[in-house]
């Protein structure tokens, strides 16, 4: 499920994009060693201050599982400044028609224990992808160009997700190397990611939906945990037939809970 956040609705979700700085730090820093600036276990550089739009994946819980940067090329981007190397020389792409791609990750952590299709780190990776190229198509743009490594290379080979093109030459990385591909924002392409991940139907919520879904994820991140005696106590009121035994039930919770935690307040 896909939400675009950008400079429009960005003040509405500023708790997923710090959820979505902070799977960046896991995977960037933690995952892959890049020399990146970390701020409150958060990553973040200055091509975030330009207001670009983040294509966000949630999970059925409203954890961000997956994301991608996009900037306009009209301006500061990657491929003109931190990756210049790549163009030998060439100028750098400027179009408002070819969008900057980067920033692209995934929570494989989180992923490799959802079982569901819709919660593999595969599908992920595609709907992240088709998110981005409608979400560019449908705003003219024509074309993305993604500096990526070898191995994400050739998970967009497998994935239906070539590259037509590439720019430049390889170069290194420090412990990768870096290219430069191109991606046309088109309905075949969009169709050969759709058909390898088994994805039907609009990937797109709402911003009301895309809230709620959060609003939950953060219920569920903050409800206490209940212990074998409270599950047991809610399943007696639960199975009461008469008045006075669900009474006696709620009794015996309020004194068993009661119990506990002046047993975790003497821990403590």
């Amino acid at each position: 499920m896909i939400i675009v956040i950008d400079a429009l609705n960005r003040d509405r979700f500023s708790d997923l994009v710090k959820e979505m700085f902070r799977l960046r730090a896991r995977v960037f820093r933690d995952r892959l060693g890049w020399d990146v600036t970390i701020t409150d276990e958060m990553e973040m550089d200055i091509y975030d201050s330009l207001d670009p739009a983040y294509v966000v994946s949630l999970d059925q819980d409203g954890h961000v599982v997956g994301c991608m940067r996009l900037l306009q090329t009209t301006g500061p981007h990657m491929l003109a400044d931190v990756f210049a190397d790549i163009l030998e020389g060439e100028p750098p792409l400027r179009s408002s028609q070819i969008w900057e791609a980067t920033r692209f990750c995934v929570d494989t952590e989180r992923l490799s224990r959802g079982g569901r299709a819709t919660n593999s780190i595969s599908y992920v990776t595609s709907e992240v992808m088709v998110g981005a190229f409608e979400y560019g198509r449908d705003a003219g743009v024509l074309d993305a160009v993604a500096v990526i490594d070898p191995v994400m290379n050739r998970v967009m080979i497998r994935s239906g997700n070539a590259p037509y093109d590439y720019i430049g030459k390889t170069v290194d990385m420090g412990k990768a190397h870096a290219l430069a591909a191109l991606l046309d924002c088109s309905n075949e392409r969009i169709d050969r990611i759709r058909t390898h991940a088994g994805i039907d139907g609009d990937v797109f919520l709402s911003d009301a939906e895309a809230l709620s879904l959060s609003e939950r994820g953060k219920a569920l991140r903050t409800e206490p945990v209940k212990s074998d005696l409270e599950i047991y106590c809610d399943e007696q009121i639960a199975n009461a037939t008469t008045a006075k035994e669900r009474v006696d039930a709620l009794r015996l919770k309020a004194t068993l809970v009661e119990k506990i935690r002046s047993r975790t307040d003497v821990g403590a």
